[in-house]
């Protein structure tokens, strides 16, 4: 009887030991998990963070494309406008004229 005891406390034992070198595993595993995952997650940031300025580049550098394509087109617009409108233009700015030197005229005249 005593040695059934005495194999049963040994017993116990072995498997304190074995829960506990199972348990030490587990955290280590769990430890070496979260770090895995917190590296990837960074990397995955990373990553992210590097397509989204590319794509902000890209944005910008399209943009500017736009602008300048239409600020060309507004330029050969006005270039059209005046050529085609020159006599307009021409009696425009002598009408302009006229009236400042009539004005200029009678103030001297007063």
């Amino acid at each position: 009887m005593k040695q059934i005891i005495e194999e049963v406390l040994q017993t116990e034992e072995k498997i304190s030991v074995v829960l506990a070198q199972t348990r030490e595993k587990a955290s280590e595993i769990r430890l070496s998990t979260e770090k895995e995952i917190s590296k990837k997650t960074n990397e995955a940031k990373k990553e992210t963070q590097q397509i989204i300025r590319s794509a902000v580049e890209d944005a910008e550098k399209e943009a500017e494309r736009i602008r300048n394509e239409k600020l060309k087109q507004a330029d050969r617009g006005k270039d059209a406008i005046l050529n085609n409108n020159t006599d307009v233009v021409e009696n425009l700015i002598d009408s302009i004229c006229n009236i400042i030197l009539s004005t200029e005229y009678e103030k001297d005249t007063k």
